[in-house]
């Protein structure tokens, strides 16, 4: 008898009836008879390290590409900031409990707080210009996932209603996503290599505020490969003038003859959220009044 089949077939439905079958059986299988691609303790083999790898460029890839995220400002920071009402009530418990050094911490919290708030306002800046452009042209918040500054440009981009992407990282000291990140695009990476491939693959833009050794990692890779022309020329804008001056001299590395007089020409200083959106349009020349969305 002739049967009339669909020409476009969901052959998963079928695997993943099986593996729940296997989950839900009362006996485990034998090892050699589990699906080799639900199986742990295969898939965590040192062998099988590429498989991982590849599964990590695809996960966040794909479903990005899904739900229509192209372009992103990728936003570094300190997990340790907080903000400044998070600050002054530290300060005040501090006082209560009168722990002179709790009380000297929760003060440079209220000291470094203005960068929370400005990573906060940098968020709100490019999802409310994004939502008024095409799908293809709209610009996305990209963070680390976690804390801190993190937190701050997720949470601003998320208050405007903007989708918000996050890629944390397995560490030693549990780091869970911040409640800010879009749950659809809250995405966990084992290794670090994967994590930053993905913060250039749609970067437009790299905004860095003060950190510490994880910031200044990813500050430097994102220096070296565009500097090398294994990455495409960004916009690489360093928030906090006296910070990144007070820790770095690169005109050092000028007079040394270690890098070339125009290489300090990647990096741009900015004081205030809007300038930096403002420069991130003058380098692709965005319109100040985007084309409106249909």
């Amino acid at each position: 008898m002739d049967v009339t089949r669909p020409l476009h077939t969901d052959r998963r439905a079928k695997a993943w009836a099986d593996l729940q079958a296997q989950t839900n059986s009362a006996a485990e299988p034998a090892a050699a008879y589990r699906f080799a691609f639900a199986d742990p303790e295969f898939m965590l083999r040192r062998e099988t390290r590429g498989i991982r790898l590849q599964l990590e460029m695809l996960k966040p890839d794909l479903m990005q590409h899904n739900l229509g995220i192209h372009h992103t400002v990728v936003v570094y920071g300190s997990a340790r900031f907080k903000s400044m009402v998070d600050a002054q009530a530290a300060v005040q418990a501090a006082q209560d409990g009168g722990d002179a050094r709790a009380l000297a911490d929760a003060q440079r919290d209220v000291r470094n707080a203005h960068y929370y708030e400005a990573a906060r306002s940098f968020g709100r800046i490019v999802a409310e210009y994004s939502e008024r452009c095409t799908q293809q042209d709209k610009v996305f918040v990209c963070t680390g996932g976690g804390p801190g500054i993190m937190e701050a440009a997720n949470r601003g981009a998320s208050e405007a209603g903007a989708l918000t992407v996050g890629m944390n990282i397995s560490l030693p000291h549990e780091q869970q996503p911040n409640a800010w990140v879009s749950p659809e695009l809250s995405f966990k990476f084992h290794y670090f290599a994967m994590r930053k491939m993905h913060f250039m693959m749609r970067a437009k833009a790299l905004v860095v505020f003060p950190g510490g050794f994880g910031t200044l990692d990813e500050l430097f890779e994102v220096i070296t490969l565009v500097q090398c022309g294994k990455a495409k020329p960004v916009p690489i804008c360093l928030f906090g003038t006296a910070y990144w001056k007070r820790l770095f001299n690169f005109e050092v590395l000028v007079e040394e003859g270690t890098i070339s007089p125009e290489d300090l020409g990647l990096i741009t200083y900015a004081d205030d959220p809007q300038a930096i959106w403002d420069h991130i349009r003058a380098f692709y020349n965005m319109p100040d009044t985007p084309v409106c969305a249909e």
